[in-house]
């Protein structure tokens, strides 16, 4: 007999497998998990751990009518492969293939687009509200992990829904891990509740222990009701929960289909909100995942036999730069700390952490508290770094205006996955910080062009009284050498890589090296271009600009960021102000779209910010006829 998988094309074939057979489809589930991986790359942990989980819910619940809303969304793999989307699946996190997270406009069993952590109760009241709104009789459930329970919207979710009383079903799927392992209050809580016997008791047992307690006259009932609330909280799961207002089942086992089926069903029948608690392992049928969830959260290619990454490279990585140089300037300077939203590996600071534990702080999956955590720090006399992925850093926006920059606070931000992020797609493209930071007095924004100029940046930043954004690309740098010691740059001052008097590249970040390229292609041509590493995209070096813009009359801008409000808009900014419309400028960057999934090297030659699009676009100008007194200002990203 075949795969079971094989006959697997919607959800209805599901439902119609015996337990037996449910089982040997999720070992078979695992196995097409690991080899599409292994080659392609993707979120591996966690989507092993929720095999028999997605099962039971697809079991129990009756998708598209039936709404499954999966926060951030990375461990949707077997929610696709049983969806009628088996036979695409070789082609997860591939330009133009199936995405990594949850689309609508991929699949009707996809109830909502998610990428971020802690949305998904939100977005689950939202629609039970509606459904209620339409007399409709639909379920509605959020599967929520513990890592994202630590972020502060869904508690603000959770109150609200047992505030309102409506039929609401929370999965938390709780593996003890979020792509670090989880920290805080909440973590340890969930811990005692899977381990600790007296919170595994029956709550129906110990409630009816608790009715027989009398409750006479009116000092005596009082201190009676105390003293049954107090017993309460001892003994029975999830009170934390039931005083939100919700009714808590669990915890039981994520591997058990017999048991979630069982108590998915009660959870459908019983009305109200309802929070399951569903106890999985991270990474579960592949031993190198089970060791090492947090390099197997999101993982390039790799060996299925040793689970050794295929991508060898000996160049180090922005990342690994960046930590490294914290911890140098660490070591001399105590003032110095580091916080991260449970991105400690991720960010580069396992190194920091434990060289320095006291000076370090893992917060959960809450980044407004991470940056407002380093504004009291700084108030205080300290020198906070927070590191955070440009997409999440956009969660913390608030609290970057009010709390930091407004106080004009010394912390730096660093940016981390700024630009082109690749095969996660639009919710983790990191194209947005340089438009939402530069509007905002008071925060100085640097990128390097390349590992070198990223560790002197470092030292810049934490130079600086007043707040600082450091912005670094995902991946390998260029391989340069690095400076044995780091040095503050002067601030707002560009670099002139290399003169000429027909053009002027000026380039931010990683994108410089593509413009040093075409000025060389550009030069076999016998095109002179200027070629300039603006370094600070604020302060901007407004003389250098100008004097270059002037001298050759035409001028090329290029950033892997929007060009809404971005670095090229900036210097456009800059010329109307000095009156310089006589310049030719056409700003390269992204237009007004969210970028789709796909290898960064495709993606940046698709919207034309490869060296190749640079020389076509300066050709195209100089080639026009037009003098260099023509009066024209062009915006656009492509070729």
């Amino acid at each position: 007999m075949g795969r079971y998988l094989d006959q697997i094309n919607s959800p209805r074939d599901v439902r119609a497998l015996t337990l037996a057979q449910l089982d040997r489809l999720a070992g078979e589930i695992r196995e097409e998990i690991i080899g599409t991986v292994a080659k392609n790359g993707g979120h591996l942990a966690s989507n092993l751990g929720v095999v028999e989980l997605t099962l039971a819910l697809h079991c129990v619940f009756e998708t598209p009518q039936d709404k499954i809303i999966w926060d951030v969304g990375h461990q949707c793999y077997v929610h696709k492969l049983v969806t009628g989307r088996r036979e695409q699946f070789s082609s997860l996190r591939c330009y133009g293939g199936l995405s990594g997270f949850p689309r609508p406009d991929e699949s009707e069993h996809d109830a909502f687009g998610t990428g971020h952590s802690s949305t998904s109760i939100s977005v689950a009241l939202g629609m039970v509200l509606a459904r209620d709104f339409r007399g409709d009789r639909n379920n509605v459930v959020a599967v929520i992990g513990d890592g994202s329970m630590t972020g502060g919207m869904a508690f603000e979710a959770l109150n609200h829904a047992g505030q309102l009383k409506k039929d609401l079903i929370v999965v938390l799927n709780d593996n003890k891990m979020s792509i670090s392992a989880n920290v805080g209050a909440m973590s340890g809580y969930l811990n005692r509740i899977r381990t600790d016997p007296k919170y595994s008791r029956g709550k129906d047992e110990i409630e009816h222990i608790l009715r027989r307690i009398p409750t006479i006259g009116s000092t005596v009932a009082k201190v009676a009701e105390r003293i049954k609330d107090s017993f309460k909280y001892l003994v029975v799961p999830g009170m934390i929960f039931e005083e939100l207002g919700f009714t808590y089942l669990g915890p039981i086992d994520g591997h058990n289909i017999p048991s979630m089926l069982e108590t998915l069903e009660q959870a459908k029948a019983l009305g109200g909100p309802v929070l399951v608690h569903v106890v999985t392992e991270k990474g579960r049928g592949y031993a190198p995942a089970v060791q090492k969830a947090d390099k197997f959260h999101g993982i390039g290619p790799f060996d299925i036999n040793s689970g050794s990454s295929l991508e060898k490279n000996d160049i180090s990585t922005y990342t690994e730069i960046f930590g490294r140089t914290l911890v140098k300037l660490a070591e001399q300077d105590p003032a110095i700390v580091a916080i991260t939203a449970a991105m400690c590996s991720g960010t580069g600071l396992s190194g920091f952490a434990q060289k320095f534990p006291e000076r370090f702080f893992d917060v959960g999956i809450a980044e407004q508290h991470a940056v407002t955590l380093a504004a009291g720090l700084a108030s205080e006399g300290f020198k906070p770094v927070v590191a955070i992925y440009s997409t999440f850093l956009q969660r913390a926006y608030d609290q970057i205006i009010h709390d930091v920059c407004l106080p004009k606070l010394p912390v730096v931000f660093a940016v981390d996955r700024a630009g082109i992020v690749g095969d996660d797609g639009p919710t983790h493209h990191g194209l947005f910080d340089i438009s939402y930071l530069r509007s905002v007095p008071n925060m100085s924004i640097m990128a390097p062009a390349d590992e070198n100029e990223l560790q002197h940046m470092l030292h810049t930043a934490l130079q600086l009284n007043s707040p600082c954004a450091l912005r670094f690309p995902r991946g390998t740098g260029l391989g340069v050498a690095l400076d044995r010691h780091s040095r503050a740059l002067s601030v707002g001052q560009a670099e002139v890589l290399v003169e000429g008097k027909d053009i002027t590249l000026l380039a931010v970040g990683n994108t410089v090296p593509a413009a040093r390229r075409a000025a060389s292609v550009l030069k076999e041509q016998g095109v002179l271009a200027t070629v300039i590493n603006a370094r600070f995209i604020k302060p901007l070096d407004e003389e250098c600009i100008t004097r270059w813009a002037a001298r050759t009359g035409r001028l090329i801008t290029v950033e892997e960021n929007i060009l809404a409000g971005g670095f090229g808009a900036s210097v456009l900014e800059l010329l109307a102000v000095k009156d310089m419309t006589g310049v030719q400028v056409k700003c390269l960057g992204i237009g007004d779209i969210f970028l789709e999934h796909g290898s960064q090297s495709f993606l940046r030659d698709k919207y034309g910010l490869q060296s190749e699009n640079i020389v076509n676009i300066a050709r195209r100008m100089i080639d026009s006829g037009q003098t260099k007194g023509t009066k024209i200002i062009s915006l656009g990203g492509g070729a």
